[in-house]
């Protein structure tokens, strides 16, 4: 089984491997007035640099407490906070606040300001210059994919959820803080919605590398987003600290188990991006090609249609033989064919590409890139041998904790 006290904190200052702690909890506790329970008790946690860790548990076990500490929303009744390796527990706490990013699931925007007031909330406390906070709050809204140009101005009521949510991380990150709290920030948002903005934060996260405390309820939402998971018994007792992989793989002791729930195969496909496996190719031809052009490439495959392509290789249109037939014949193939669905980025999990695929034409899904170019496509066969893999190293990684003996169950039996 995984030794949590691996993952517990020391106090060398340095991560499990090898890296630098960015934030450390020591022997942190919190009884509310009134409560003859704790509901932090001695918690003690170290939080590597540029990682997302997860804070995980049932209801009322006491993350976003643990989390709210941190930042001193709510002052611990004991214990010490370090960040960056300096005790903040006694330190001004609006100063603290404005050294870390803070985003929560209903947003909290300030209604009747702009969206780009909103953003400079932080740098006009910290007395920035007009001219640089217009810069910062035109990065950020590039950077999480709004154009400063037609958002600017607008106020949050004139946004959807999704894009509100967009500019809470924004705002989160207005000041450039190192560390960042986010307490179930996708919680309130529609599923399909919740994976894209899930899927953008981690592609953001790749280029921005910041430390993130993040809560949630969902199993799920943790094994996809998190370096690292915290399952959290009651009064933020540390049941299990480590990867995603090597609690998938030996949880702890059964009530990690049980948290982590069925369906361990389908979990471990949050684990793999389609960066991770081999693309396939599928039959192409450019959006200007002749009926005959297609048709003669449409032969020669062993698919059942052929994926236009504009002048910058974005997928257009399907085009598959009765297309074909229903055009005529000869001259180019305008509005033929049927639109591209199920497109993901090399980001994209294989759990989000296979919920993408499966109601797709083709069973298959298209990946592009940032600019939206074809690069290839993930079917079902991928996913197939990509779960038939982690099951061999799974079963690999068990016979070796068992001794090489070959008596290590196939952990896919509790699935079937």
């Amino acid at each position: 089984m995984t030794d949590t006290k691996d993952a517990a904190a020391t106090d060398s200052g340095a991560a499990p491997d090898g890296g630098t702690i960015a934030i450390r909890l020591e022997d942190l506790a919190k009884r509310f007035p009134g409560e003859k329970e704790l509901a932090v008790k001695d918690l003690t946690m170290e939080i590597p640099q540029g990682e997302i860790v997860i804070l995980v548990g049932p209801s009322g076990c006491g993350k976003t407490t643990t989390m709210k500490m941190i930042n001193r929303i709510i002052e611990p009744s004991s214990g010490r906070i370090f960040l960056d390796g300096e005790d903040v527990t006694k330190v001004n706490p609006d100063q603290l606040r404005r050294r870390i990013g803070y985003v929560i699931q209903q947003i909290g925007l300030f209604p009747h300001v702009t969206i780009a007031d909103n953003i400079a909330t932080v740098p006009k406390m910290l007395g920035w210059k007009k001219e640089r906070i217009t810069e910062r709050v035109d990065e950020l809204l590039e950077m999480v994919g709004m154009d400063p140009g037609k958002y600017r101005d607008r106020y949050p009521k004139e946004l959807s959820g999704g894009q509100r949510q967009r500019v809470g991380v924004a705002r989160a990150m207005s000041a450039d803080p190192d560390v960042m709290l986010m307490d179930e920030p996708f919680g309130a948002i529609d599923p399909i919605t919740r994976d894209r903005l899930q899927n953008e934060f981690l592609r953001l996260q790749e280029q921005i590398k910041k430390t993130i405390v993040f809560v949630t309820h969902d199993i799920d939402e943790a094994i996809k987003m998190g370096d690292r998971i915290a399952i959290l018994r009651e009064q933020s007792q540390i049941a299990q600290f480590d990867t995603p992989e090597r609690i998938l793989v030996n949880p702890a002791d059964d009530f990690v188990a049980d948290f982590i729930g069925r369906g361990a195969s389908l979990k471990r496909l949050s684990l793999s991006r389609v960066r991770d496996v081999e693309l396939h190719q599928w039959p192409t031809a450019d959006e200007g090609s002749s009926h005959d052009e297609v048709r003669r490439t449409l032969e020669g495959s062993d698919k059942s249609a052929v994926l236009l392509l504009d002048d910058q290789r974005r997928p257009v249109r399907w085009v598959n033989a009765e297309h074909l037939s229903r055009s005529g014949g000869g001259g180019e193939l305008s509005g033929v064919g049927l639109p591209p669905e199920a497109m993901v980025q090399p980001n994209a999990t294989l759990s989000d590409t296979l919920n993408e695929m499966i109601t797709a034409r083709y069973s298959t899904a298209i990946v592009v890139d940032s600019d939206n170019a074809y690069q290839g496509i993930v079917d079902i066969d991928t996913i197939n041998e990509t779960v038939r893999s982690m099951r061999r190293a799974e079963l690999g990684r068990l016979r070796d904790a068992d001794g090489g003996s070959g008596e290590a169950e196939d952990p896919e039996d509790e699935d079937r």
